[in-house]
């Protein structure tokens, strides 16, 4: 019989009980459910409610219960309905009526809101590690291959010359935002809704304090109908794990793009491409277009979470159960991800001389040419059109600015004179960069600094 069936005359229907399980899915959350429920039930000791010698039998077998489950002794079924009444039902088999005691002061509506924020709270920081761990990785190859120069584009067209550090760094700014999004999750996680009961509290004078001091809870929900109908976090979270994944997706799509023969920037590893069943010649970044592609369902489990959500009434609605398999499958989804980019990225190999060869076969120092401009007091708007006519001539000829002869030069403009290729040459136009952030080495050695001080501040 089940738990809640007192006032009921009819069993429930074998479809229905398919239909309204969740044990399939959220019997992952076993562990929590069992650290959580010994956290009551020495609170439920501490106020009364269970004797010393009750309390050390439920917390034992709640103890062993884990060590059996965790050894694949337990079997759960869909007549458990979740895995809150699985655990339940099993204690009370092996323990009898005192195991029937544990869930006094409480409702499955505080209990499953405490166990989702305890995986979360678990889940944030795994993926901290990882995201430091890929993040270590990165500054690993930029300091390696610190000063290759490389094209930098805007619109997948060339625009002007950069380091490859400075385009590594880049990606190394977005997972550090991503790990500080997730530390600013954590803090609105971190609140503990054990013990507002199904959402009006509960009739005993609960040690909520106790409680989120041995779950290692911060802080403790005001308002009990706010705390059992908040998805607030998973929402956070999710949207926190979308933007990993863009991330990831963008840094996957170039690595694609410069293993191409049209770019041949990159080779990745063996390890982590796959062949063709047809084409003998084909190596595919298969781990990149996955990531790419798997950045789609992270994204739709954000909006399944934000759609069951957005019109519910308060307080807990059976709609809420669909707020654990997308959660469940972004966080492995994202694990996983970060777990296999870190030794991809270590089996790059970057081919210094096809970047540099596409950096000097273009007109990515046009920009310098009006900079120079400017310095003999062209209005950058004369300066800019004047140095689009002259790129419009080297393309009509076929030549590049700096292979272009000084009087052609002059024939546009007498302010012009040999000078203009010191201002031309490609290392001269990086190391030109002032600005702080910019290319330059001086600033991308500030740049390794902040980077390695984060890193070492974790």
């Amino acid at each position: 019989m089940k738990a809640w069936q007192g006032r009921f005359s009819e069993a429930t229907h074998e479809l229905m009980e398919k239909f309204n399980a969740s044990i399939v899915f959220d019997k992952r959350l076993y562990k929590v459910d069992i650290k959580g429920t010994i956290a009551h039930v020495k609170m439920l000791s501490s106020i009364g409610v269970l004797t010393p010698k009750e309390k050390d039998t439920l917390v034992k077998g709640l103890e062993v219960l884990l060590k059996d489950i965790e050894a694949g002794q337990v079997e759960f079924s869909l007549a458990d309905e979740d895995i809150h009444m699985g655990i339940e039902r099993v204690l009370t088999e092996r323990l009898g009526p005192v195991a029937k005691k544990m869930h006094t002061g409480r409702s499955r509506n505080d209990q499953v809101a405490t166990d989702i924020r305890l995986y979360v709270k678990d889940a944030i920081l795994d993926i901290q590690v990882l995201l430091m761990e890929t993040m270590t990785t990165l500054l690993k190859l930029s300091s390696e291959h610190a000063f290759y120069m490389m094209p930098g584009y805007t619109h997948l067209q060339k625009a002007q010359p950069i380091y490859l550090s400075y385009h590594l760094n880049a990606y190394i700014h977005m997972f550090k935002r991503d790990y500080e999004r997730l530390e600013d999750v954590l803090k609105r996680t971190d609140v503990l809704p054990l013990g507002s009961g199904a959402l009006a509290g509960v009739n005993y004078d609960s040690d909520r304090e106790l409680v989120a001091e041995i779950l290692n809870f911060t802080a403790i929900s005001s308002n009990g109908l706010d705390a059992v109908s908040d998805r607030d976090f998973i929402i956070e979270f999710q949207s926190a794990l979308s933007l990993i994944m863009m991330h990831l997706s963008r840094l996957s799509e170039e690595l694609i793009m410069w293993q191409t023969e049209q770019f041949s920037y990159i080779t990745i590893g063996d390890a982590f491409t796959t062949g063709s069943s047809l084409m003998p010649q084909k190596k595919n970044p298969d781990a990149c277009e996955l990531i790419r592609g798997k950045t789609g369902r992270v994204f739709g489990s954000l909006m399944n979470i934000l759609t069951v959500m957005k019109s519910l009434p308060l307080a807990y609605n059976k709609d809420m159960q669909e707020d654990k398999e997308g959660l469940f499958d972004s966080v492995d989804t994202v694990g996983m991800i970060l777990s296999l980019l870190s030794p991809m990225l270590e089996s790059v190999v970057f081919h210094e001389d096809k970047m540099k060869k596409d950096v000097y076969n273009s007109f990515l120092n046009a920009t310098e040419l009006a900079d120079y401009l400017v310095s003999k007091d062209f209005p950058f708007r004369e300066a800019h059109h004047l140095t689009g006519e002259l790129v419009k001539y080297c393309i009509d000829n076929d030549i590049y600015l700096l292979d272009l002869p000084l009087d052609v030069y002059r024939s546009y403009t007498p302010l012009i004179d040999a000078s203009v290729y010191d201002a031309l040459d490609f290392e001269n136009a990086i190391e030109n960069k002032l600005s702080y952030g910019s290319t330059s080495k001086k600033s991308i050695e500030a740049d390794f600094e902040i980077i390695k001080g984060f890193l070492e501040s974790l």
